[in-house]
């Protein structure tokens, strides 16, 4: 569970099954990481920016369950320039919580997920509440023609924002220089 504002990791590893990376609450910056697992593997109500990581599915499920209550909350899930893979047919996310946020962007997404790419879980009826996008995305699971009609088509301005590290770095400038 990371729970803690202003956290980061490096090539950090996080390893399980179900519920593998409970990031739970504040700021997380995640950079060349590499998340296993198959059921809701990486769930919270966290702000955070996956950079250049690994998302390697070991079973079908659900790869996020974001959770914000509140659709003012800053919260959300950045996947930016990853790699989607493993060895079974999983969904991009599902809704932890009714204003659950997740952004694919610039990632590699490999045949193995599900043409409809989200679910709604809990969330029947409520579907035009989540923000579920995806963006220039590229490999065999990133054709959007068959995804569900509910996923949102972010504006190129909000793309930048969400996939910039000012999105978990404002106001303070925590993460600073990295020397790599």
């Amino acid at each position: 569970m990371i729970s803690g504002d202003k956290s980061y990791f490096f090539r950090v590893g996080f390893y399980g099954y179900q519920d593998t990376l409970w990031d739970d609450r504040g700021r997380h910056y995640y950079k060349l990481c590499t998340i296993q697992g198959a059921v809701d593997f990486i769930f919270g109500e966290a702000q955070s920016l996956f950079e250049r990581c690994s998302i390697s599915v070991i079973g079908g499920g659900f790869i996020t369950a974001q959770g914000r209550d509140d659709p003012n909350e800053e919260g959300g899930f950045v996947f930016k320039d990853c790699h989607v893979f493993g060895n079974a047919t999983t969904y991009l996310g599902r809704p932890w919580r009714k204003y659950a946020r997740v952004l694919f962007y610039n990632s590699n997404l490999t045949n193995i997920v599900a043409p409809s790419g989200w679910n709604p879980w809990n969330h029947d009826g409520n579907e035009d509440l989540t923000t579920f996008a995806e963006y220039g995305n590229f490999g065999a699971g990133s054709d959007t023609s068959k995804r569900v009609s509910w996923a949102k088509k972010l504006d190129l301005a909000t793309v930048e924002h969400m996939a910039s590290v000012n999105f978990i770095n404002k106001p303070e400038q925590w993460i600073g220089y990295q020397p790599f």
